[in-house]
């Protein structure tokens, strides 16, 4: 990207995040914001959490007041993916607004999931991410609704559908505007290489529509190719030959890619109509992959039998996709071609690590900072590291690559090369190695308050899961088998507990870490044990020690409790700071 697209780009986003500022912890005016703020949750459980994070951002007036805010958790049973969330959601809106739901601008974020992943955000939600910028300090929430402020005066009634983990920044010339108003949908679209294509959607454009050369064009889309080949979007007309209007990409081929799409509020009423056909829904549905691929004149039915890309195939996925392909077909899909813009998926622990503290590029473009609503006297001479929310004392050091979030670490201690540090309280003196990842949560166990730090590899895959007895040798824990790492802790094969289905065992599910009366043990406990992995030394279990999993900790989760905690570093750090 040559250097005047990448100054547009950055002029265009923190006007974004001044409009958005100014909108912080004051009632908007009619026409001025959303209506409705809609995030969607996997259960109750994770209603709740998110309903209460809001609820403390609305009281601390760090969102626009006057407007509603609603969360929808999915119905209890099967998963439904984002694609059935979203008609859950849909028939949620009708159910309270009726016919004054025709005359709403809804934003529609999906934030459902356990976040296996990025296990930091998994107790209070990938859309509650920390990001160092901001004061109050943002979190993906905010930096959602900042990217899309002028989107509402530019929408008729409809929904605005994306998801909680990207980010798109772009910008386009004084005199245009993104505007979601005509019928069907319509879909923001950005210039990738084709290696991106083969992970995304990618839009197949009407090759006769004259391009304006701009940074933002509308145009129609003939088909939609869900996460194709190469060859698949050769085939397709997908691939597009660089040219002089095009700003954000230096490839010679490229394809346009998918984000967030607006659906027309008749079109949405029309899906309302499919939930009411199908029943109970007991399949994963993509709001993507299946609702786009019906879309547009060249759209055909093939698609409905490839379940290459579907994470559980059940039986019925192929029949509800034939019913959302006949009820959609027809449909318009619009694309609004945003040139000079930008995508950026923040799902991982790596995509974490790598946007938050080396990615210059992004941290120029939204103004990201190493050190954010923190009390650290180091942060002028950081080392491309990233500390948010936090305490640290004057003598403590952060290696380059890593993050630091909701913590307060005492005198002396290090943290390595990229490692993430999350919720923890670290006593003096004691080191976190390079490459891990450690967070503590607050747990109900026994009727008493208790504390479980977990700790992975930063490549740790946690969602990989093979069959009993296989886990001791094919399960990885910080590149050992599982028999080697309990060797360690003085542990038997036998002594190994999976919660929920013990016949499908991962690193999720496997209970390795140790349950703790407070915060400060728990982190230096599980450091222990840690430490004895990594230094092949063994590491004796106290006596009578209790052992959860991940999977068992957000189980458990009390939220009062964790948000307590953040509630004190919040007025420690009001205290020991200078507000901006």
């Amino acid at each position: 990207m040559n250097q005047e697209c990448t100054r547009k780009l950055q002029t265009a986003t923190r006007d974004k995040l001044r409009k958005f500022n100014r909108l912080r912890g004051r009632e908007v005016q009619p026409g001025e914001f959303w209506d409705v703020v809609v995030v969607t949750a996997v259960d109750g459980s994770q209603r709740e959490a998110y309903e209460l994070q809001i609820r403390e951002k609305v009281d601390r007036r760090e969102l626009p007041l006057g407007i509603q805010y609603k969360v929808f958790s999915d119905p209890p049973g099967s998963k439904i993916g984002n694609g059935g969330s979203t008609l859950y959601a849909l028939q949620q809106l009708n159910d309270i607004y009726g016919k004054t739901l025709d005359k709403l601008r809804v934003i529609l974020i999906h934030a459902g999931g356990f976040s296996q992943r990025l296990p930091s955000a998994s107790a209070l939600g990938k859309i509650f991410m920390a990001l160092p910028l901001g004061d109050p300090i943002y979190q993906m929430l905010e930096l959602k609704l900042a990217m899309y402020v002028d989107f509402p005066s530019q929408m008729k009634p409809g929904v605005l559908v994306t998801c909680a983990d990207d980010i798109e920044l772009y910008s386009i010339a004084e005199e245009e505007g993104v505007k979601f108003d005509k019928p069907g949908f319509t879909a923001l679209a950005h210039p990738s290489p084709l290696s991106v294509g083969t992970t995304h959607g990618v839009f197949v454009l009407d090759p006769h529509e004259k391009s304006s050369h701009s940074e933002m064009e509308n145009t129609s889309c003939l088909c939609f190719l869900h996460k194709p080949s190469v060859d698949k979007m050769r085939e397709s007309g997908a691939v597009c030959e660089r040219r002089c209007g095009l700003f954000s990409l230096s490839d010679t081929e490229f394809v346009y890619t998918d984000s967030t799409y607006y659906v027309d509020m008749d079109t949405a009423k029309s899906l309302l109509k499919l939930l009411k056909e199908l029943g109970p829904l007991d399949c994963e549905i993509d709001a993507y992959g299946d609702f786009l691929q019906a879309l547009g004149p060249k759209a055909t039915i093939e698609y409905t039998n490839n379940t290459a890309n579907v994470t559980k195939e059940e039986s019925s996925l192929v029949e509800i996709r034939q019913k959302i392909f006949h009820l959609l077909k027809g449909t318009p899909l619009n694309v609004i071609l945003l040139n000079n813009s930008k995508f950026y998926h923040i799902g991982t622990t790596s995509e974490y690590l790598c946007h938050l503290t080396e990615d210059a590029a992004l941290r120029r473009e939204l103004g990201l900072l190493s050190s954010t609503f923190s009390v650290n006297e180091n942060s002028e001479d950081s080392s491309g590291y990233c500390v948010m929310y936090s305490v640290l004392d004057p003598s403590c050091s952060v290696g380059a690559g890593s993050v630091v979030e909701y913590s307060s670490l005492a005198a002396g201690v290090s943290v390595g090369r990229g490692s993430i540090v999350s919720g923890c309280w670290v006593s003096p003196g004691l080191s976190v190695p390079d490459g891990a990842f450690i967070h503590s949560l607050c747990v109900n166990h026994q009727h008493r308050t208790m504390f479980v730090t977990v700790f992975f590899g930063i490549n740790d895959n946690l969602k990989r899961s093979v069959d009993a007895p296989a886990y001791m040798e094919k399960l990885k824990f910080f590149g050992l088998s599982m028999t080697e790492c309990l060797s360690h802790w003085k542990m038997e094969n036998k002594d190994l507990r999976f919660s929920g289905d013990s016949s499908s065992c991962s690193l999720w599910n496997a209970c390795l870490f140790p349950v703790c009366s407070d915060q400060q043990s728990s982190f230096s406990l599980s450091l222990r044990m840690l430490d004895a992995v990594l230094s092949d030394s063994a590491m004796p279990l106290p006596k009578g020690t209790e052992l959860m999993s991940m999977q068992e900790c957000l189980q458990c989760k009390n939220l009062e409790e964790m948000l307590k905690l953040r509630k004190g570093l919040y007025d420690a750090i009001r205290q020991r700071r200078p507000s901006n």
